[in-house]
């Protein structure tokens, strides 16, 4: 910063009152003259005003003006070719204006130092043109300061300047360096449109009112570190060509940077927006820095382009987050980040390779694109992933511990209470191509799989874990109703929730899940199947093996043939998984045969064997045939210790398909038949389903 200071000016001796005092007025005396300009006689004014030509200088520090008074000397200075006044070196520090400061179209152009001046009424620089530094250093506005399309082709320097009411600067164009450092505005400030072609520092500025930046263009770096916007700060539009500094500014209400264009590194660290922040539609050509920072309410990213890095690291997001339909073209890290609310991702693209760090309740990500490989590590999350398109290989992952910064520094999680369980749910994979699709550790018992492609090629790592059939016993009138403890997808559970006369403990609770019936469950389920099994995870697949088979006898699509072999098959054996099922069938068949032997088919006793024969006459060879009696049904008591004893024999011959020996009627030799078809098919099934449930 340069400032230029008129020759010989001089300070005259200080006093209470200058308007009732001339001896002690602080004013600079006129060239010649023993008084300020404010307290010359009428004659040596007018003689002095009468003097001065256009573009001369002009020294009247600690002068107090009335508005005619001011007046007066600008109508000296004005140029008859223009109309508008026309001053050298502007000499006016500490200088006092009582009524309204008319400088409009003012052309100042050795300087213009308004140091210390008291304006206190409205000060009027519209349309003026500064040639060279424009200093007003402390100044107190005390009305409305209007520099709109004002230009400052020097430095123009407000710093600890005090603006009481509105401060208008736009469309004002600074082409040096705009120095407003500590000033302080306790009204609205409007830079709407402004231009600065140089540094613009705003340094620990005050706004206590709306702050307007809408438009406005920073062709060099622009300063806004530790500045307060108390009614919010306005930078729609706005174009930055140098770096933008905001770090540790503080903005109480409303900040919007929507359709903001950043050609330079944008800094945001440790900012507190305790209002919404609107970014939408912002560009940022280079890196886009925001660790640490605060967003207490509503962050707004949707439609944003993020050509370089962009770091949140650290950063606190207590509302809602919207990245929506934004772009990351380069950006290699996200996070690690808090959000105590959701974080919108749908429709946003990324473009490179990329890991996603993120703390939040809520995570959507539909219709978001990859087109590089990317890792999303989760905690406390729940994952909407509906109809997301990527190209590479994709992991989700729940993160056991906080996450670490840089420095070693875990990352604070204070936005959760201890009721919240950092554990990883994922609400949907529909309209997914799962082909590249790696899930871990994370909670599926809510997830939608229906629509998902290549769902077979799914893999699952870690314990990842689903929803289960409700437990226990269900007393719905006759037979009783049991669901063996398996896993279930979240679909299911609402289907069978939504038919009629179905059992407690089937969640109807699951957001968009309705249309999913039996018919578009099976394949799912025969999909997962097949992921479990190339996992090498047998017990899973088994899970989904029964689910497939469940909903295939549910469909409406299959013969009624077809449902009543299935029907049978879950029966007597769960499909050939439910080994006590199968056992207790056969322990049933066993009974049964056992009970059905004693009554109908020992015999009474043992037949006796006969032989006849006839000798022949005259001797010779004799002929015997041996014949024995058909066994016979019992007449007295069946049920006896002994017979029971011979039915069991019979019974166990027949499960391991042996025949027994024993001597049965007819009605025996059909039971034993049965008996051996049916009992080993049983057998078999209960061992089938062990060897289904602890085979690896």
């Amino acid at each position: 910063m340069s400032t230029s200071e008129p020759p010989a000016w001089r300070h005259c001796a200080h006093g209470a009152d200058p308007a009732a005092d001339p001896v002690g007025c602080r004013g600079i005396h006129v060239p010649g003259r023993t008084a300020c300009l404010a307290h010359l006689a009428d004659a040596d004014r007018e003689a002095y005003l009468a003097a001065l030509t256009p573009g001369s200088d002009i020294d009247h520090r600690g002068t107090t003006f009335s508005e005619p008074l001011l007046n007066a000397l600008l109508n000296a200075l004005r140029d008859p070719t223009t109309g508008h006044p026309r001053l050298g070196a502007a000499g006016f520090g500490s200088a006092a204006f009582e009524g309204a400061a008319r400088f409009e179209s003012a052309t100042f152009e050795r300087g213009a130092v308004f140091e210390s001046a008291t304006f206190k009424r409205s000060a009027r620089f519209e349309s003026a043109t500064f040639e060279r530094d424009a200093v007003f250093e402390s100044v107190m506005f005390k009305g409305v300061a209007w520099f709109r399309s004002a230009t400052f082709k020097r430095d123009a320097v407000f710093e600890s300047a005090t603006f009481e009411r509105g401060a208008r600067f736009g469309p004002a164009t600074f082409e040096g360096a705009a120095w407003f450092e500590s000033a302080t505005f306790e009204d609205d400030a409007g830079f709407a449109s402004a231009t600065f072609e140089h540094h613009a520092v705003f340094m620990s500025a005050m706004f206590k009112g709306a702050a307007w930046f809408g438009s406005a263009t920073f062709e060099g770096d622009a300063g806004f570190e530790s500045v307060t916007f108390e009614r919010g700060a306005q930078f729609g539009s706005a174009t930055f060509k140098g770096a933008a500094g905001f770090d540790s500014a503080t903005v109480k209400d409303a900040a919007r940077f929507d359709s903001a264009i950043f050609e330079g590194v944008a800094w945001f660290g440790a900012v507190t927006f305790e209002g919404a922040a609107w970014f939408g539609s912002a560009t940022f050509e280079q890196y886009a820095l925001f660790e640490s920072a605060t967003f207490e309410r509503a962050a707004r990213f949707d439609s944003a382009i993020f050509e370089r890095a962009a770091r949140f690291d650290s950063a606190t997001f207590e509302d809602v987050a919207w990245f929506d339909s934004a772009t990351f073209e380069e950006v290699d890290q996200f996070g690690p980040l808090v959000c105590a609310g959701r974080i919108v991702l749908s429709g946003a693209k990324f473009g490179g390779p990329v890991t996603l760090l993120l703390a939040a309740r809520r995570l959507e990500c539909r219709r978001t694109r990859w087109s590089s490989t990317a890792e999303i590590r989760l905690r406390y999350a729940t994952v909407d992933f509906a109809h997301a398109v990527f190209e590479y290989p994709l992991t989700i992952a729940a993160e056991p511990d906080p996450f670490v910064l840089t420095g070693g520094r875990p990352l604070a999680e204070d936005v959760f209470t201890g009721e919240y369980d950092p554990e990883v749910r994922v609400a949907s994979l529909r309209g997914v191509d799962a082909a590249h699709l790696v899930l871990a550790d994370l909670d599926l018992s809510e997830c939608l799989f229906s629509g998902t492609v290549h769902l077979d090629q799914l893999r699952l790592e870690g314990a990842c874990t689903f929803d289960t059939a409700p437990p226990a016993v269900h007393w719905r009138r006759w037979p009783p109703v049991r669901f063996t403890e398996r896993r279930v997808l979240a679909e299911e559970h609402h289907w069978r929730a939504s038919q009629s006369g179905a059992v407690r403990g089937w969640n109807v609770a699951v957001l968009g899940a309705g249309r999913a019936g039996p018919l578009q469950l099976a394949p799912v389920y025969r999909a997962l199947r097949k992921a479990f099994e190339d996992g090498k995870h047998e017990p899973g697949a088994a899970d989904f093996y029964y689910g497939e088979m469940e909903m295939r006898r549910h469909a409406d699509d299959i013969p009624s043939s077809e449902r009543r072999l299935l029907t049978a098959y879950w029966a007597l054996s769960g499909y050939g998984l439910r080994a006590s099922r199968a056992l207790a069938w056969l322990g049933a068949a066993m009974l049964v045969t056992i009970v059905l032997l004693m009554a109908f088919g020992l015999a009474q006793d043992t037949p006796k064997q006969t032989a006849t024969g006839t000798v022949p006459v005259g001797g010779g060879k004799v002929t015997f045939e041996i014949d024995k009696d058909d066994p016979q049904n019992p007449a007295g008591d069946r049920f006896t210790g002994k017979r029971f004893e011979k039915a069991l024999n019979v019974t166990l011959n027949s499960v391991v398909f042996r025949a027994s020996g024993q001597d049965l009627t007819t009605a025996g030799t059909y039971i034993e038949m049965t008996s051996r078809l049916s009992e080993p098919i049983l057998l078999g099934l209960a061992v089938l389903a062990v060897r289904n449930r602890v085979k690896r």
